[in-house]
């Protein structure tokens, strides 16, 4: 959320950051429904003036013995609360319409955002690693998974309907090892570990930024004011929700959760395999620190850094992209995208990503901190995917994969899978 002041003396900004991101705003309107509340607010205050001096009179004519009087102040008075219950009652309408519009305004992208419509447009920044050049015919994270009996998409369907999966065996370890590996590199970076709820109130989805416009994607419990969250950053940022926190050095947190999504709207796209699925685990960090450009700028890089980190541990070949305006969200100030090179798709396919917020989400949530004049400032929010899996496990399966079927586990993972070197298909039955 953007402060309605700011927005009053930036309106053109805004309202590009509007357009770049596709969101159907109308600033102006905000603005004119923003004018209105306060006239209207105005005048329900001056009519509270006048009642209360108006009630002052009455009680002194009534003290004088001045009832004819003091009755007449009585209907004056009276009239004045009729017209005032009007008034409050426009005035909550009024109030509503503003949050709701103020609910879809969005936040400003950095100077250095790429301009652009869709994920095409996104820039590379680098690109690490050597994609594998296999001298025979590499197979695709499903059939791999199949053959070696570690993933069965069939009975997750069965089970649980399309985009739902099985993780067997040596399947289900790599899952929990590559998790593992992303929090033992967390810890030792100085982040505190948090287990989460997942399921939260629409509070905390709306004051991290995912609600309105994300609400098609979650998953609500019937007739409770839950939802089940698609990623443990809004449990994260919430921890600290209306209140004033000490900031001496950033505040560094990670949790390890499942998560869910509904991919509304993605029928027919990503279909095959792991990547696009309903339920998921990540290790999720997320940075509270000063509002501060420059501060906040060198903890981005940092977030960003640690998912390098990790995606060279598990010797994959990666690029960072730049997001553009039209592939941003709503609250994003700025962003990266992490893609890892999937065999199987001849192309990169997106495993992490980070972002800076400014204080977006800490202005919904309230999350404040006291300057060095000890006044209260609202912080600056940062996040990033550490991990996601099972995604992570497409390029991990199919660039390791050897010409006999096997599958080189890196050597970073052999400690969380009892010093397994590879994974080597089962003998038929």
């Amino acid at each position: 959320m953007l402060d309605i002041r700011w927005i009053r003396e930036h309106e053109e900004m805004v309202q590009r950051a509007a357009e770049q991101k596709g969101i159907p705003l109308s600033v102006a309107d905000l603005l004119a429904l923003d004018q209105e509340r306060r006239l209207r607010l105005q005048e329900i205050e001056r009519l509270r003036q006048d009642r209360n001096k108006q009630s002052g009179h009455m009680k002194q004519l009534i003290q004088q013995g001045k009832q004819d009087d003091a009755e007449a102040i009585r209907a004056a008075v009276k009239q004045i609360n009729h017209t005032l219950a009007g008034l409050e009652d426009e005035l909550a309408r009024q109030e509503e319409a503003f949050q709701s519009l103020l609910l879809q305004v969005p936040n400003i992208v950095s100077p250095d955002t790429p301009f652009g419509r869709s994920d095409a447009d996104n820039v590379e920044i680098r690109r690490v690693g050597e994609t594998p050049c296999f001298g025979f015919q590499a197979l695709d994270h499903a059939a791999l998974g199949s053959l070696h009996r570690i993933i069965d998409m069939p009975r997750g369907v069965k089970t649980a309907g399309t985009r739902n999966y099985y993780l067997l065996g040596a399947g289900a370890l790599l899952h929990r090892a590559v998790q593992q590996l992303a929090v033992d590199l967390l810890l030792r970076k100085g982040f505190t570990l948090l287990e989460v709820p997942l399921l939260v109130r629409t509070d905390a989805l709306r004051n991290t930024g995912f609600f309105p416009t994300g609400q098609d994607q979650t998953y609500r419990v019937a007739e409770e004011d839950k939802w089940l969250v698609g990623t443990s950053e809004v449990p994260l940022v919430s921890y600290y929700s209306n209140e004033i926190v000490d900031l001496p050095q950033p505040i560094r947190l990670a949790a390890v959760s499942q998560c869910f999504r509904s991919e509304v709207g993605s029928a027919g796209k990503d279909v095959h395999g792991l990547y696009r699925v309903h339920q998921f685990a990540k290790v999720e960090q997320v940075i509270i620190c000063q509002a501060s450009l420059e501060l906040s700028e060198q903890l981005l890089q940092e977030l960003t850094a640690n998912a390098e980190e990790l995606l060279q541990r598990l010797e994959l070949s990666y690029r960072v992209m730049a997001v553009c305006t039209g592939d941003m969200s709503q609250k994003t100030y700025k962003q990266y995208d992490l893609e890892c090179w999937m065999p199987s798709r001849q192309a990169y396919g997106e495993t992490h990503s980070s972002s800076n917020l400014l204080d977006f989400q800490a202005r919904r949530s309230n999350i404040r901190y006291r300057d060095e004049q000890g006044r209260p400032v609202f912080c600056y929010t940062l996040n990033n995917t550490a991990v996601a899996s099972p995604r992570i496990l497409i390029p991990l399966l199919e660039n390791h994969q050897e010409e006999d079927g096997s599958i080189r586990i890196p050597e970073a993972l052999r400690p969380y899978m009892s010093g397994l070197e590879r994974l080597v298909p089962p003998k038929a039955d």
